[in-house]
């Protein structure tokens, strides 16, 4: 059962395409300038079970990717591994966001490897508004990055995503 704070059914901002958006409640950060300040609280989000965000998924035939936001999804890793699971069974890209790099998750609890292992892209650090950027693809500041979870696992560092799905970048 995931902590959720809210979901949106048709985002074109949190990914490529059209995708459903899972927010979780709770968030250990508290960045500055943060765009979600209502997610930070533990404890008082609407308890959610995984298998009804996949059912929700699958009401929209347009939705091909889903991603995790926050709050911060690798406090509830756990719950978001199994989550991420269940969608990739049924073919959507699992994307999520993370105020971790992908250095601290990478030597975090078991439950945030886990999740690193099951999703495909995170878009990760935490928002720093001194480096806040309008022109980013689905990044809200520079030193955040988009990287290939399957490809940066193998070679144990962060490699950035290439794909011009992720980057905008189409030569």
């Amino acid at each position: 059962m995931l902590e959720l704070s809210g979901l949106v059914n048709d985002s074109i901002v949190d990914g490529p395409g059209i995708r459903m958006t899972v927010f979780c409640q709770g968030c250990p950060h508290h960045c500055e300038g943060c765009h979600n300040p209502e997610t930070w609280s533990f404890g008082c989000g609407t308890p959610v079970p995984e298998e009804a965000l996949v059912e929700e998924a699958m009401q929209n035939p347009l939705c091909k990717g889903v991603t995790f936001s926050g709050g911060e999804p690798f406090a509830q890793a756990e719950g978001f591994a199994k989550l991420a699971v269940l969608l990739k069974a049924k073919g959507y890209e699992v994307a999520s966001y993370s105020g971790y790099t992908f250095e601290q998750l990478l030597n975090g609890t078991p439950a945030q490897r886990r999740l690193l292992e099951v999703i495909d892209v995170l878009i990760d650090g935490p928002f720093l508004l001194a480096e806040k950027s309008l022109e980013l693809n689905f990044r809200g500041s520079r030193n955040q990055r988009i990287l290939n979870v399957p490809e940066s696992l193998k070679a144990g560092k962060a490699v950035l995503m290439t794909s011009p799905r992720w980057t905008g970048i189409y030569e």
